[in-house]
């Protein structure tokens, strides 16, 4: 991931071009087109989109300005722990809740058990639901199947068929660059499903339509020459004369000059680590070891340097962390040598600066939705507290990727994976800063023949302006005919009107109050809704944009108001009201969920028509939807449930008048549930069940206890006339209840 910051301004080799990089993100697309299209693209449509480009391009730029001004709630995962710490998000792996290991579509669920989903908190629940946009960075790591696994739970936590659970995904990644890891004995299992390991081989993926965006304008380095060079060798197509200029700079016995801060760049761990160790050994001056101060969840293989970071007076180092300081003093990536150590303060000389540095602490963070504003926040799960260098004559190509150096020594001669001589070469800023400490040969720059179908698909697949002006205003139709459709709410209705029927059949006016309700949400609500949504669709195309579409608006804005009065007269007092008592455990339970899912509903619904009444926006509109679906903090009060909402405006005075007959007959029901006697009932049924340690349906059940509320028999010869009072009920308790029922 490339790393530009404001630190890189004190390089020698900062020029206007950086500076114009760094003033504004607007100033970027200016001179940058696929930058502005990526931008409209992922603000202002649904459609999933393919960011690429070279080293140096502007992907990460790109992604934390869109992070500063995107309205859709955004989540940033990344396939390392590396590259989820740089990109400011979590690991997919976390985030997801994923167990290591592989995932067949079709054939498991992803996750952790059969109850996988119930493992997840609230919290997270509430965050994954009212997700707009997933982001994910270095897409190219990202295994097929781990595409498929993120669908899986998306489309189970969301409910939904659409692929990725209609969560709009924004992928960033050079496939040029490191390549998903895959063992034989795994590709053995996936070569049944994907035909390639790579992400765009996802089952999920091929059944949406993406669009590719590739940036081609290079920041990073300013030779013409070399960028040619880099191109050829990330394309494959590096032609005898661009090899040899390549391996003229192969010098083996090279060694760097004393004032100058070189790294090697090797393949394997073990190269770095030995280098490094060698290198520090041969220093004569004492040892000082830092040691890290870990708390909470930061796990090991996302520690950003040592643990036990030992260093020396003279020991070449390289600074893991940008200066939070207003100083600016240093960078990630940046060169020096130790120049003293004091303590747990570290003095380094960077070319002309001399820089002091202690420990700093750096956030491993999980996602988490305000449960106020409805916004997603990062929360800190752990902290890591340590010196911000590691050890710095040698890193691994892996662990470079996302770095800039000036000077660097290339070893490799023994790369082994598609994509590694392409991200070590591409680290540097130019030619001249770059050493070859091995030839190489022509066989180690490969291309994975895997990627030629794909490329294929992107350069079929480049959305040009009136791309995006067509699905900026198919998005704008859907999002409008999305909030005038009731389908989700006459479905989860439909349903509860048979689960009350099944399970609680003896409350009936809480049953036909229910039933009304859905059956004036199919005649008031859904029937109307589908029509003004043919409507809308006819409006559409008179303007390119909302703005400058009056009548559209005009139409919108009253069927806001209209909606949100209708809605509130039929279903507030509804879904106002608590549900009556039973004794069957899982009805119990699936009433309670339905009517969860038709509280949120219906809270996303009205929360949308209060917060567009004055005017319909796409912020208003994602800020509302978002809270909607944030669990309410449920007030209690004498042991009920307090009133939280109240949808219905004040001056709608109308639609409260035609639903009293609805709310009159869930009032019955509310008052015989508080009456005394139903209380009586209800304590002495407790009271005798934990004396003789039974459940107090075994003692009498709900239905029989409402039916004694409804008839309120005075004598033994009418007890026994209820449903359910048998001769050892009545003998056992026949006393008790008719006193009761006298008093």
């Amino acid at each position: 991931m490339e790393i530009f910051c404001n630190e890189c301004k004190k390089t020698s080799h900062y020029n206007l071009r950086f500076s114009k990089l760094f003033t504004t993100f607007a100033a970027m697309n200016t001179e940058n087109p696929e930058l502005s299209l990526a931008h409209d693209f992922a603000l202002y449509t649904h459609r999933h989109l393919f960011l690429t480009g070279k080293a140096g391009t502007g992907k990460t730029t790109f992604l934390r300005n869109l992070q500063s001004v995107t309205h859709k709630r955004m989540v940033v995962v990344a396939p390392t722990g590396v590259a989820a710490i740089n990109a400011g998000g979590a690991t997919i792996h976390s985030f997801f809740q994923l167990a290591p290991g592989l995932f067949v579509p079709g054939r498991m669920a992803a996750g952790k058990g059969p109850g996988h989903r119930y493992a997840f908190s609230r919290q997270k629940l509430d965050l994954i639901r009212t997700l707009d946009l997933l982001v994910i960075d270095e897409v190219s790591m990202v295994r097929a199947d781990l595409m498929d696994a993120i669908d899986d739970v998306l489309r189970r936590l969301r409910r939904s068929d659409q692929p990725f659970g209609g969560v709009q995904l924004l992928l960033i990644g050079d496939l040029q660059q490191l390549a998903p890891v895959t063992t034989d004995e795994e590709w053995a299992v996936l070569h049944e499903v994907y035909n390639t390991p790579y992400f765009f081989s996802s089952t999920a993926l091929r059944q949406t339509d993406l669009v590719c965006i590739e940036l081609h304008h290079v920041y990073r380095q300013q030779d013409d020459a070399f960028v040619r060079l880099l191109n050829a060798v990330r394309d494959n197509r590096l032609d005898s004369t661009l090899l040899q200029a390549l391996n003229a700079r192969y010098r083996p016995s090279f060694r760097p000059p004393a004032d100058e801060e070189w790294i090697t760049l090797t393949t394997h761990n073990a190269q770095a680590a030995q280098l490094n160790a060698r290198r520090l050994a041969e220093l004569p001056t004492p040892e000082a070891t830092f040691d890290a101060t870990v708390k909470g969840d930061f796990p090991e293989q996302s520690y950003p340097t040592d643990a036990h970071l030992t260093l020396k007076v003279g020991a070449q180092v390289m600074f893991c962390k940008n200066d939070p300081s207003p100083a600016k003093a240093y960078y990630n990536g940046r060169i020096g040598r130790v120049a003293g150590i004091s303590g747990q303060r570290v003095t380094v000389v960077s070319g002309s600066d001399r820089i002091e540095v202690g420990p700093l602490l750096w956030e491993n963070t999980r996602y988490a939705t305000d449960a106020t504003t409805a916004t997603i926040r990062e929360e800190v799960v752990g902290t890591f507290a340590q010196v911000p260098l590691r050890t710095a004559w040698a890193i691994t190509i892996h662990k470079s990727q996302g770095l800039t150096f000036d000077h660097a020594i290339i070893n490799a001669g023994r790369a082994f994976s598609h994509g590694q001589v392409y991200v070590a070469l591409s680290r540097c800023r130019t030619l001249q800063g770059l050493v070859l400490s091995t030839p190489i040969p022509p066989g180690v720059i490969t291309t994975d023949p895997d990627l030629q179908p794909f490329y294929a698909y992107t350069e079929a697949h480049v959305p040009t302006l009136a791309t995006l002006q067509a699905d900026r205003r198919r998005y704008l139709g859907d999002v409008l005919c999305s909030i005038f459709d009731f389908t989700e709410i006459s479905m989860l209705l439909r349903h509860f009107v048979r689960l009350t029927s099944e399970y609680i059949p003896y409350h009936p006016t809480y049953v036909a109050s229910v039933s009304t309700a859905a059956t004036q949400t199919d005649a008031r609500l859904s029937a109307v809704g589908v029509r003004f949504q043919a409507q809308i669709r006819q409006l559409l195309p008179a303007a390119e944009t909302f703005e400058d579409n009056p009548h559209l608006q005009q139409r919108v804005q009253a069927a806001m108001t209209y909606y949100c009065k209708e809605t509130a007269a039929i279903l507030n007092d509804l879904l106002e009201a608590e549900l009556p008592e039973t004794d069957n455990a899982r009805g119990r339970d699936l009433l309670e969920r339905q009517l969860t899912d038709l509280r949120t509903a219906f809270r996303e619904k009205m929360n949308i028509f209060i917060a567009c009444m004055g005017g319909f926006s796409m912020k208003a509109y994602f800020d509302a939807k978002a809270k909607a679906q944030v669990s309410p903090t449920e007030e209690k009060k004498g042991g009920r449930r307090k009133r939280v909402t109240g949808f219905a405006p004040a001056e709608s005075s109308a639609p409260r008048k035609a639903s009293r007959k609805t709310a009159a007959s869930a009032d019955n029901t509310a008052a015989d549930r508080e009456s005394p006697l139903y209380q009586k009932l209800l304590r002495w049924r407790t009271n005798v069940a934990t004396e003789r340690r039974l459940p107090p349906a075994y003692i009498m059940p709900m239905r029989t206890l409402m039916a004694i509320m409804q008839a309120r028999p005075q004598t033994h010869e009418a007890l026994a006339e209820i449903p359910g009072i048998g001769p050892k009920t009545l003998e056992a308790y026949g006393a008790e209840l008719i006193e009761i029922l006298k008093s």
